[in-house]
């Protein structure tokens, strides 16, 4: 199979198609570079810092979203059994540390080989799914890292089912 006869040419740019997703939903943005544009999402529990980006070598487009927790050295370890307690959790994308910045950072991507466009509902649901488990996870990463819960403990205390109505 001759794979240079089945890849396709792009029409348009791949982060264009995000801009216009994120100019119709009205999300503030910033477009800074070709290929990555980043958005700035306030959630119930945190500011998100997401950031989608082209990576043409592997026609990908590549999103990670972000937010701060300090990670005392002390903590790392716990906040890393943590998060691999997690990622068993997760479908889709997964969970690093960037001890250096400070953050935890949701990552996944959307394959897009042989010259494949990206939907609008795919980009809002690439979007959709990093807030999602962002915000599912967030509270168990900061008892972790202050020191007031094991991994599993917090991981316990936030996929908790709640029965009822009050």
């Amino acid at each position: 199979m001759n794979l240079e006869a089945i890849e396709g040419a792009r029409e348009q740019h791949p982060v264009d198609m995000i801009e216009r997703v994120a100019s119709h939903n009205s999300w503030s943005f910033e477009r800074t570079g070709d290929d990555e544009l980043s958005v700035v999402v306030t959630g119930g529990w945190s500011d998100y810092h997401v950031s989608f980006s082209w990576m043409e070598d592997f026609e990908a487009l590549h999103l990670s979203c972000a937010f701060i927790i300090d990670v005392p050295e002390h903590r790392a370890l716990e906040v890393i059994r943590l998060m691999a307690h997690v990622n068993e959790q997760m479908l889709f994308g997964h969970f690093d540390l960037w001890s250096q910045e400070g953050s935890i950072i949701f990552r996944q991507s959307l394959l897009l080989a042989g010259g494949a466009e990206p939907t609008p509902r795919q980009v809002e649901m690439l979007l959709s799914s990093a807030l999602d488990a962002c915000e599912c996870y967030v509270q168990a990463f900061r008892f972790v890292a202050s020191s007031m819960m094991s991994a599993r403990e917090a991981l316990a205390g936030v996929l908790f089912e709640t029965v009822g109505s009050a």
